[in-house]
Formats: C-alpha cells, sequence, structure tokens
C-alpha cells in the first residue's frame, strides 16, 4: 500500500512538472507572435538623411585626413632629398671648369666648325683622360625641346657634369627651358641671340662669346644657321632631361631619338664607372 501512495505521487509530480513545461512553451510562443507582430521603430525620414550625412561626412574626413598625413610624409621626404642633393653638389668637386672650356672653345672660335670641333675634343682627351667618349661612341642626336631643333654631340656626361656640341644647320628658336643646371655655351660660328625674362630687348652673341644660362632662368632663344657651340653644364643633370626629351615624346614622337639621347647618356655614365673603378683599383695596388 505505502508502495502505491508513492507511485501515485510520483505520478501526480511528474504530470504537474509537464504540465508547468507545457505552459511554459505556450507563452513562448505567444510572446513571440506578440512580438513578430509590433513594428520595429523607425526613425524619421529626416532623422535617417542627417544621420547618413553625419556618417558620410566622418567618413570623408577619415580619408582626407589620412590623404593629408600622406601628402604631408611624402612632401617632408622630398625636401629632405632636395637638401641632400643641394648639399652633395656644393661640396663634391668637380671634372671640369667653366672658365677653361669657354677658353678652349675660344681659341678655335672663327674656324671651320668641323675643324674646330675636332681639335677641342684632343685637347678635351689630353686634359681628361678616360673622361671623353671614344671616337666609336660620338653621335650627332637631334635634339627637339622648347619649340627648337637642333642637334648636339656628346662628349662627356656624369650625374652633375656635361661637356657637348650644339649646333643647327637651320634657323630656329623657342624656349630656353628652366634647369636645376647652370649652363655656360661658347659660340664657334654663327650668332646666338637671347632675351632674358624680365627684360625688352634681346643680345646677339658671336664666335669667341660666351653666354651663361644660371639655373633657375628662363629666356628666349635663337640660333641662326650655322651656328655651333661648345657647352659645358654643372648641376644634376637628370633633371634637365625633362625639357630635353618633351618635345620629342609627346610633340615629335621620334622615339629613335629618345633611344639614342639616352642610349649615349648610359654611355658616358658607364664611362665613368669604369674610369672611377679603375682609378680605384690603380691606387690599392700602389
Amino acid at each position: 500500500r505505502r508502495s502505491s501512495d508513492l507511485n501515485c505521487g510520483e505520478r501526480s509530480r511528474a504530470f504537474r512538472d509537464r504540465h508547468a513545461a507545457c505552459e511554459r512553451w505556450v507563452g513562448c510562443r505567444q510572446r513571440g507572435r506578440l512580438a513578430d507582430r509590433v513594428s520595429p521603430v523607425r526613425l524619421p525620414p529626416v532623422s535617417r538623411a542627417l544621420s547618413a550625412a553625419r556618417a558620410a561626412v566622418g567618413a570623408a574626413m577619415a580619408v582626407l585626413s589620412s590623404r593629408a598625413v600622406r601628402a604631408a610624409l611624402l612632401l617632408a621626404v622630398l625636401a629632405v632629398l632636395l637638401q641632400l642633393l643641394r648639399t652633395w653638389l656644393a661640396s663634391k668637386s668637380y671634372l671640369f671648369n667653366q672658365k677653361d672650356i669657354a677658353e678652349l672653345a675660344k681659341q678655335h672660335a672663327g674656324m671651320d666648325f668641323e675643324v674646330a670641333f675636332s681639335k677641342i675634343i684632343m685637347e678635351l682627351r689630353k686634359k681628361h683622360p678616360g673622361h671623353i667618349l671614344p671616337d666609336e661612341d660620338l653621335q650627332w642626336v637631334f635634339v627637339n625641346a622648347g619649340g627648337w631643333m637642333g642637334s648636339m654631340c656628346l662628349l662627356h656626361a656624369s650625374l652633375s657634369e656635361y661637356v657637348l656640341i650644339f649646333g643647327t644647320a637651320l634657323d630656329t628658336g623657342g624656349h630656353s627651358g628652366r634647369y636645376w643646371v647652370d649652363i655656360s655655351d661658347t659660340v664657334i660660328s654663327g650668332t646666338f641671340m637671347q632675351w632674358k625674362e624680365g627684360t625688352t630687348k634681346s643680345e646677339t652673341f658671336y664666335p669667341g662669346d660666351t653666354v651663361i644660362h644660371l639655373s633657375g632662368e628662363a629666356t628666349s632663344v635663337r640660333w641662326s644657321g650655322g651656328t655651333w657651340m661648345v657647352e659645358y653644364g654643372r648641376g644634376f643633370i637628370p633633371s634637365s632631361l625633362g625639357f630635353a626629351l618633351s618635345d620629342t615624346v609627346f610633340s615629335t614622337q621620334d622615339f629613335a631619338t629618345f633611344f639614342y639621347t639616352i642610349r649615349v647618356y648610359m654611355k658616358c655614365l658607364l664611362l665613368e664607372a669604369h674610369t672611377y673603378l679603375s682609378q680605384l683599383g690603380t691606387e690599392s695596388n700602389v
């Protein structure tokens, strides 16, 4: 009898537990349906527009601030590089001297320009062995820049100096360009005219005269047909290549001339590197 009473009590407790669980399940289902029927709270259209505008402005400010930081860092790096380059150009020793080049060219002014050039090249090779291109590498290359057209024969070039022969067989003229290079030209034959920035009169130069074009200057230039000159430049020479090749790339599209120009400049750089290494080897052996 006791066991039967216990069994009845357990069954009643189990029944009550199942009944309570069913009620909880039904209550959860009903609450879920009520929640589904309730519409979510929505912001008015004006508020949504203002929120979107604030988000867009915040995103734009973040992008601009990151770009501004990158631009500031880039400018700082460029400023440091430019200052290092200026210091290097001011402190390094140079192979050639502007006055010596001008004096050498002046000694041969008025002569037949082909004869004069041959003698000038021989003198330069005697004074600066290993720094003037050999005859097989000398080449007359067209130069189209600033609206004018001429021809050059590069004798020497490095990162900081160059010596070349320049001239034209026809009348030509245009813009001189503005470089980070000091340039001097000594006229061998013909006439050269220059109109300096900020002036109202031009100057004419004749055989034996030397024309100085300082770094940062710009002039209008004109050569008469048959004008030939010896040119010496000192500064950061690669900075002048943009102007020297601009018309060749964007106007005449004479890519053969572009190739010839780069090739002869690379030959000069390789010659300088070879001479430098040879001198280092000689000094180490001594």
